[in-house]
């Protein structure tokens, strides 16, 4: 039962605040001063002791309890001084919700752990507010992307049964597909968005770069021509349909731009793996090269080659390649575009 109650004490002591705390120890120290220096009088004093007298004893148990008084008083002001910044933090942030993310805690005006508490909090509050942005920006372009199919379906349907008797049918059937086939990859796309942003990873397996991608060309009706330079055994350890899926957006988006052929080469350099897609195309204008990994970006081109693009396919490739522990950038090339993704060697 002592010990129980001694676990209930420690767990109550534990709720207890700071400042109640720290004054608790601080008074029971002092107590302990005082103690510690009646026993030293006690055993040091001439004969009779100088509190031999009650009147002396009585000063010296006054004293020690007024000088235990006064530090359980000057330490609560103390903590309650020092805590005012930890207040105030704690008070904007209950005041903080999704809507006003713009607002920040105040900083301290000296230079200490405070200060360094606050500029913390303030540099979350700005993460989760360009977080948030970012999301509503996804969700209100996802909304337009998957509008505009719809809306062909729509009025697709809705003109042929106005001229039931004039419509082809089998015309209008094929029109309809292609919408249909837009709003299915777009949704494909936003659901691995969503899978990767969820750390929905697969397994990991020591995989031959160079035999994985072989094998996926293989499988690709390709309307131009692709030329594989492909070197043996290049490993890497990661998840076969991230990377399946990370070479078909590639290869995608090459095919899409190419004049005539598109060059793939599976390779080592240095300490990385390295896949290199490579379209003979207009290529990419230098400041853009970063534009087109965001989602939903479409450079002018890319619109003109193809209309029914969801530009979330770059995106979701450079996400795999990071989340992979590798990169996918596009490089320089004396024409067209050449992106280039690496990735760590796997240990030996």
């Amino acid at each position: 039962m002592q010990d129980v109650s001694g676990m209930i004490s420690l767990r109550e002591w534990h709720h207890y605040s700071v400042k109640t705390r720290v004054t608790t120890v601080a008074s029971a120290v002092m107590a302990l001063v005082c103690v510690s220096a009646t026993l030293l009088l006690l055993i040091a004093a001439p004969q009779p002791p100088l509190y031999g007298s009650a009147a002396v004893l009585t000063g010296l148990i006054g004293g020690s309890l007024l000088l235990i008084t006064a530090t359980a008083l000057g330490t609560y002001w103390m903590m309650s001084k020092i805590l005012q910044p930890v207040r105030a933090i704690s008070g904007k942030l209950a005041t903080i919700r999704p809507s006003n993310l713009s607002e920040r805690v105040p900083l301290p005006s000296h230079d200490d752990e405070f200060k360094d508490l606050a500029q913390t909090t303030n540099q979350t509050l700005e993460r989760a507010q360009a977080a948030i942005q970012d999301q509503l920006r996804f969700a209100s372009d996802a909304s337009h992307d998957l509008r505009n199919p719809l809306t062909a379906m729509h009025t697709e349907i809705e003109e042929a049964l106005t001229r039931r008797e004039e419509t082809d049918w089998v015309e209008t059937a094929g029109r309809l597909l292609e919408s249909v086939e837009r709003l299915q990859d777009l949704v494909t796309n936003l659901l691995e968005i969503s899978r990767l942003e969820a750390g929905g990873t697969g397994q990991y397996d020591l995989l031959n770069l160079a035999v994985l991608v072989d094998g996926e060309l293989d499988h690709r009706q390709s309307k131009v021509r692709v030329v594989r330079r492909f070197s043996s055994g290049v490993m890497v350890y990661g998840e076969r349909i991230g990377l399946t899926r990370l070479m078909n957006n590639l290869m995608d988006n090459a095919e899409r731009h190419a004049s005539s052929t598109v060059m793939v080469t599976v390779e080592h350099r240095g300490d990385t793996a390295v896949l290199e897609v490579y379209d003979d195309g207009s290529g990419v204008p230098h400041e853009q090269r970063e534009v087109i990994f965001e989602r939903f970006a479409r450079l002018q081109d890319a619109r003109a080659k193809d209309s029914g693009g969801s530009g979330l396919g770059l995106p979701i490739a450079r996400q795999i390649a990071e989340d992979h522990g590798g990169t996918l950038t596009i490089e320089d090339s004396a024409s067209g575009a050449r992106f280039v993704a690496r990735f760590p060697r796997p240990a030996r």
